[in-house]
């Protein structure tokens, strides 16, 4: 058992009280982490403690939090001053709730125990169960609430959190991800102090372009990576959501994380249950780096899809030729990328219509018909032409979405989202509408996109799902007038409900969650889909900084990473093909680009790339992430590594992300090596003419870790190769 360290302890300030003696003490563990609750029937359930697993004789000594308030799942009514989890409106109108415990049950799954705290008002047939799943191999608490309403009549939630936490204040930093289009997963690194802090999304179908629902709280002064107490939090939700930390006079933060109430009360009929999404919580006292890691293995392991399998390397046409597809030219982008050493070729937007061709973006969403004109042996002359080299075959849709200008439209302009008596509001090309999908009718077609694609071509191996617009006026064809607040939650479990059904019958179909680029990063989505887009500028050097704070809470396994052309699409930068591959390689290797317009240079290294990507794709997308320096840091570098679980390889990225004469740059330390093994040194993608001076050399795990090795600031390359950018990856592996 591991010992309660003092800042461990700081958590809850279990410090300088009397023994507390627990009515009904209720243990919620990990294998490295413990929360404790207090639960007495008759009475609210408060929390006690949270963090590093507590052995017998520390939970037998546990002190009473103080100055705070520490109801597990706080209600609305009898504390109107303090913030809620949950409030309701009942039958008769009264606004007040009060939940007391009426019994804890314990059940054991196959990998995990859940505890269920049976909770009832003491006046409303009204009762909440809170629950928790507890992973018995990795470091993961889920939480969630289901709330069933045994009134004569409807009731109204008006605040329906998924969990709040109470955290000891002191120096707390709060680390979250934001960002827009072609800039998402940046970090933000902030101070907690007094008032309120809201991250929240109201976009209707995409959830992580604006903010993330993922947040870290490093409890003991500004974060670090490597090391510190951290509590990461992980909304596992597709739709709008709202994280707030409320700070006032007690000696609390007081966190509470859920669905995005706003414009989204619900009517809960007589004898329903509503189920909050789960909010998923770890605690690490390595840093930041070490809640990724806790988060990387609970997802790779029981989230996301295919999380053991390792992904291919891909080229996506968009970048390459955007709408111009054709037969010629998709058997010409399929033998490049299978002479590179490519596994699969996906055909991006613009191979459908009919009636209106999709030959830019403004038209025939909906009509999932092969374009004849532009690919007159259809599906089955690409998927011929796959086999014939050697490669696996995709293929883009967008599901959820239509034009005006469509058949699908013109046949079913009530399938769309839009408020009564008022026009629709139109999204990308000037024509772009969302369909509705609390409508089952809207839900079968979405399903039947992908059924009919797969039942006719079986041999499809990948499909990249888009989602390029909000939802943008507030009104559903669908529901009735009383359920209007709905839309955003039906639309969500409508959305839910098609992908269980697609995964029900096509449980080996790998499926991207593009949207917008990065508008999906969430757990809600990947236990449904492999990965994600991780944005729609593939430029190294913003990758960087990206890929970085996504980093925070997905793993690289599920972060599509591209190369792609010089000058970059998004921001027109011309970086080196040598940095594109490098920062590439640090997620699921792809690329985005026409292979026809590379030099048989350019293609020899990356077929060297790719080449050496398959030797080290286990340790990169299976492997332990340490982050070294964050280019936040602003210290003209960024350094990453993986390791293997065994330690016995690993694979270390060094980034310059500036170029100055006469520059100074740090000296990176390694992480996670095992300080007694030796590692030999090899340089991947190496363009010098001459290998680094610690090529082919071992050194210790404890010489790398405490001292590390130094890197040249520049490449030793003919004059006429010399650009302004450097980067090296090395891998390292144990002799």
């Amino acid at each position: 058992m591991n010992k309660l360290s003092k800042k461990t302890a700081t958590l809850f300030m279990l410090l300088s009280l009397p023994t507390l003696l627990l009515a009904k003490p209720v243990v919620v563990e990990t294998p490295k982490m413990s929360l404790i609750l207090d639960v007495e029937n008759g009475k609210q359930p408060t929390y006690v403690y949270f963090g590093n697993k507590l052995n017998a004789t520390e939970m037998g000594h546990l002190q009473q939090p103080r100055n705070g308030r520490m109801e597990v799942y706080p209600t609305h009514g009898l504390n109107t001053p303090a913030e809620d989890a949950l409030a309701m409106r009942h039958v008769d109108g009264n606004m007040s709730t009060a939940l007391v415990a009426t019994g804890v049950e314990q059940a054991e799954e196959r990998h995990a125990t859940v505890t269920t705290i049976h909770t009832k008002d003491a006046v409303y047939p009204i009762t909440v169960d809170i629950k928790y799943r507890a992973y018995h191999d990795v470091d993961m608490i889920e939480t969630w609430t289901e709330i069933t309403n045994n009134e004569k009549g409807t009731v109204t939630l008006t605040t329906f959190a998924s969990a709040c936490l109470p955290i000891r204040r002191g120096e707390v930093w709060l680390s979250h991800l934001y960002g827009s289009w072609a800039n998402e997963g940046r970090v933000s690194e902030e101070l907690l102090e007094p008032g309120q802090k809201v991250i929240k999304n109201k976009d209707g179908t995409r959830n992580s372009h604006t903010d993330h629902a993922e947040v870290m709280f490093s409890l003991d002064g500004k974060a670090r990576e490597n090391a510190g107490d951290v509590i990461g939090a992980a909304l596992c939700y597709t739709g709008n959501f709202r994280l707030k930390i409320d700070t006032d006079d007690t000696e609390y933060h007081y966190f509470f994380a859920g669905i995005n109430e706003d414009n989204s009360e619900y009517h809960l009929k007589k004898g329903e249950t509503f189920t909050t999404p789960a909010l998923a919580l770890t605690f690490s006292k390595e840093g930041l780096s070490g809640a990724s890691r806790n988060f990387h293995r609970w997802g790779r392991t029981y989230k996301l899809m295919h999380g053991d399998v390792e992904r291919k390397i891909l080229l996506n046409s968009w970048e390459g030729v955007y709408f111009d597809i054709n037969q010629q030219g998709m058997d010409q982008m399929m033998g490049d990328i299978a002479s590179m050493g490519g596994e699969l070729f996906v055909m991006d937007d613009g191979w459908f219509g009919d009636k209106y061709k999709r030959k830019t973006d403004n038209s025939s969403l909906g009509d999932w018909v092969v374009d004849t004109d532009k690919l007159p042996e259809g599906i089955e002359g690409l998927l011929r032409d796959a086999k014939k080299h050697g490669i696996k075959f995709g293929i883009w849709i967008e599901p959820e979405m239509t034009n005006s200008v469509s058949e699908l439209y013109e046949k079913h302009p009530d399938w769309i989202i839009k408020a009564p008596r008022r026009d629709a509001v139109l999204g990308r090309g000037g024509t772009q509408l969302v369909l509705d999908l609390a409508n089952p009718k809207v839900q079968d077609f979405c399903f039947k996109i992908v059924d009919d694609l797969m039942t006719k071509y079986p041999e499809i191996d990948y499909i990249k799902w888009d989602a390029n617009m909000a939802i943008m006026n507030h009104g559903s064809q669908y529901l009735p007038a009383n359920e209007q607040s709905h839309l955003y939650i039906e639309y969500h479990r409508g959305f839910e409900k098609v992908c269980q059904r697609i995964r029900d019958k096509y449980p080996d179909l790998t499926i991207q969650a593009c949207a917008s680029g990065g508008g999906r990063a969430n757990w809600g989505v990947l236990p449904y889909f492999d990965e994600f887009w991780v944005s729609d500028n593939t430029d190294a050097l913003q990758r960087i900084y990206m890929q970085w704070g996504t980093s925070y809470f997905f793993p690289a396994i599920a972060m599509a990473s591209h190369i792609s052309a010089a000058p970059n699409h998004t921001v027109y930068r011309t970086t080196s093909l040598k940095m594109r591959i490098d920062v590439a390689m640090s997620g699921r290797l792809g690329m985005e680009i026409q292979p026809k317009n590379m030099t048989d240079e350019e293609k020899a290294l990356c077929r060297q790339a790719i080449k050496e990507y398959k030797e080290i794709r286990p340790v990169v997308q299976f492997g332990d992430i340490y982050r070294l320096l964050s280019p936040y840091d602003n210290k003209g570098l960024a350094s990453m590594m993986y390791v293997s679980d065994a330690k016995d390889k690993a694979v270390f990225y060094w980034w310059k992300t500036e170029q100055f004469q006469n520059e100074h740059l740090p000296r990176v330390k390694m992480a996670g090596l095992d300080a007694g093994k030796m590692y030999k040194v090899h340089e991947l993608n190496r363009i010098d003419k001459q290998p680094l001076d610690c090529e082919g050399k071992s050194f210790s795990g404890s010489y790398l870790m405490n001292h590390g090795l130094e890197m040249p600031y520049t490449h030793d390359v003919e004059w006429s190769k010399k650009v302004n950018w450097s980067s090296r990856v090395l891998y390292l592996t144990a002799e």
